[in-house]
């Protein structure tokens, strides 16, 4: 028994995740950009999305992303995607005790490092972890990630929290998929492949 963690996440041209989907959703550091995301939104994007969250069979969250996330899904209709959102295992990490009102939600207190890791062990099929940037932090560090679901859109921003942040632990990727929208989003799927290889090209 042990799941696959599947990071899916919303970057642009030069690797900003933070706060895509709209105003006040993370303007920490002063990040004047929030928002970028909706312009890019189309048809292709929900032929991306909806069959990803199918796939899932349960959805980790940080403590921000899951306090964005309580309060909207919730109040989706169940044809809109909240019967599948709300329906799902979802597990938010935290160091501090919370009480989770969103529907089937276990709270994993402790380090993430060990929590996740056991989470991964105890459980079968996808996990998706869904924005979070501080938590995948810890994620790549601990090498937790299976795989990455990037939809890159075509927007540079210049400031921002990155995906892959300074400090980053090194990794080999093997490129698994690529496909692209009418409104320019790419979408490239990796599996980890261990510690990257080096060469010489002379």
């Amino acid at each position: 028994m042990a799941s696959k963690l599947v990071v899916g996440t919303f970057v642009t041209l030069d690797g900003i995740m933070q706060a895509p989907g709209a105003p006040g959703e993370d303007p920490s550091n002063g990040f004047p950009h929030e928002g970028w995301l909706p312009p890019h939104v189309d048809e292709g994007f929900g032929r991306i999305m909806g069959p990803l969250l199918d796939r899932a069979d349960g959805m980790l969250l940080g403590r921000r992303s899951y306090d964005i996330l309580a309060a909207h899904w919730p109040n989706v209709p169940d044809e809109e995607g909240g019967a599948k959102i709300n329906s799902m295992p979802k597990y938010v990490t935290t160091r501090t005790p919370m009480t989770a009102e969103w529907r089937n939600t276990e709270v994993l207190v402790g380090e993430a490092a060990e929590t996740v890791a056991e989470l991964k062990r105890r459980t079968d099929g996808m996990i998706l972890v869904q924005g979070s940037s501080d938590l995948l932090r810890t994620l790549q560090q601990a090498e937790l990630v299976d795989e990455y679901h990037l939809l890159v859109f075509p927007v540079v921003l210049g400031q921002g929290k990155r995906l892959f942040a300074e400090g980053t632990v090194p990794a080999g990727l093997k490129l698994t998929g690529s496909s692209t929208t009418d409104a320019g989003v790419v979408y490239i799927t990796y599996e980890w492949a261990g510690k990257p290889a080096y060469g010489s090209v002379v």
